[in-house]
């Protein structure tokens, strides 16, 4: 059987804030993707940062289990590079390229793609074209194929049609002129990645390799606003995935299942007949497609342990509850793990500065699917909380998570953010 191509296409910081999942944020090419394919409602990453996340998906695994707990440009990185998904790949006879972003390395030469295409830098306007071109030279089959986008990353693109005045902003913030703007400029950035997309989805199946291709589009983490990217609620670590291809991801299918990006490396490997190496954590997501069950996972965890600056937390999230637990006793938030906006100001402007970070988070997502309403306090709440201590808990155990043996230490040489900072673009220190 002639094994499929893999298309890994990925963008930065953008949640689950596109037209399939019902925002106010038109998005074609992905809309179209998703009625092609099966769009995942509930998909989560492992973290909600950008090393960390891309990390957990490339290796199939926690974060702090494969040893990124921060950002590679900042001198975090794998344990090991030989987990990478490239390397599994390559054994079933795979050639692997790179386009665009990847985030897992500083010098991606380390990770082992067979090729990295060199750009000015990686935006759509040179991502999207050299995508298209390496598809339409007629590559050695079968391939996996990385294309990374910087959209929607701040800085955003200027907008054109978004109009301020009529966008909403995310449900974190309250509706005011420079959230609106921001919201708008946002919009214009996920425009910008839609037209990227779509020029190398076009170019797929315009040279007949959609047939035999996988296509796997998401996102590292939540959008760049306050509470959202870097925080552990559904606002940080929920992530779109539409998945289109081979094995029954087709028909515009939507599933509510819960899963997470670390399901998708074993999903491959069932697909393309490939034995799975053993440091794998998720599950095939390929029973859920095929119908034989309905869910693959009770819960889901996510973690942040460096953004900018330390930041310890861990996350478990069912059906019904979702909670999260910090390590650092802090009585006021980590602002360099925000990223500078005008929505930050309008927050810092109304003493978010002052704002005690709440040491654990427990909330009932059936009546509170916002995450706005604490329920660690509600002593009508101790038999949940206990349980989803202890689902925490033993999850940090099976996983040898370090911060059970105390504050975790970032890699000689890495540098990070005083924690009681303001801002992500202060220099950073030594650590």
């Amino acid at each position: 059987m002639k094994r499929p191509n893999i298309l890994y296409i990925h963008s930065h910081d953008t949640g689950r804030y596109v037209q399939p999942y019902g925002h106010d944020v038109p998005a074609p090419s992905l809309q179209r993707l998703a009625e092609q394919g099966v769009l995942f409602r509930q998909c989560f990453c492992a973290a909600p940062t950008c090393s960390p996340s891309r990390a957990a998906l490339l290796t199939g695994q926690s974060a702090h289990s494969s040893g990124m707990i921060g950002l590679a440009h900042r001198g975090f990185s794998l344990n090991d590079y030989d987990q990478h998904i490239v390397h599994t790949l390559r054994k079933g006879g795979y050639e692997s390229s790179l386009i665009g972003v990847q985030h897992v390395a500083q010098d991606p030469a380390v990770i082992g793609y067979d090729r990295a295409v060199p750009l000015p830098n990686h935006q759509a306007e040179h991502v999207a074209p050299a995508a298209a071109e390496f598809l339409n030279s007629v590559p050695n089959e079968p391939f996996f194929l990385s294309v990374g986008f910087s959209e929607t990353h701040r800085t955003f693109h200027q907008p054109g049609p978004e109009d301020p005045r009529y966008t909403l902003p995310p449900a974190t913030l309250p509706d005011a002129l420079r959230t609106r703007q921001d919201m708008a400029r946002y919009k214009a950035s996920a425009r910008v990645l839609d037209q990227g997309i779509g020029t190398v989805i076009e170019a797929l199946d315009a040279t007949g390799l959609g047939r035999n291709t996988l296509v796997i589009c998401t996102t590292d983490h939540g959008i760049a606003f306050p509470g959202m990217k870097c925080n552990l609620t559904d606002h940080g670590i929920g992530v779109m995935l539409i998945v289109r291809g081979p094995g029954g991801f087709e028909g515009g299918l939507v599933s509510d299942a819960l899963v997470s990006h670390i399901d998708l490396f074993p999903t491959v490997c069932e697909l393309v007949g490939i034995e799975p190496p053993g440091w794998l954590q998720g599950i095939s997501l390929l029973p859920l497609i095929r119908g034989s069950t309905d869910q693959v996972h009770d819960e889901v965890y996510a973690e942040v342990t460096y953004h900018a600056a330390y930041e310890p937390k861990r996350a478990v999230q069912s059906r019904r509850y979702a909670y999260i637990r910090r390590y650092d006793d802090r009585d006021s938030p980590v602002l360099p793990n925000c990223d500078d906006s005008p929505s930050k100001d309008v927050w810092l402007e109304h003493d978010w500065a002052r704002h005690a970070p709440a040491a654990e988070q427990l909330y009932d997502l059936t009546f509170d699917p916002n995450q706005a309403h604490n329920l660690a306090s509600d002593s009508g709440m101790a038999g949940v909380l206990a349980d989803m201590r202890e689902k925490l808990a033993r999850w940090m155990r099976d996983t040898d998570d370090p911060l059970l043996r105390g504050p975790v230490p970032a890699p000689a040489g890495a540098r990070a953010n005083d924690p009681d900072g303001l801002s992500p673009r202060e220099p950073p220190l030594l650590v």
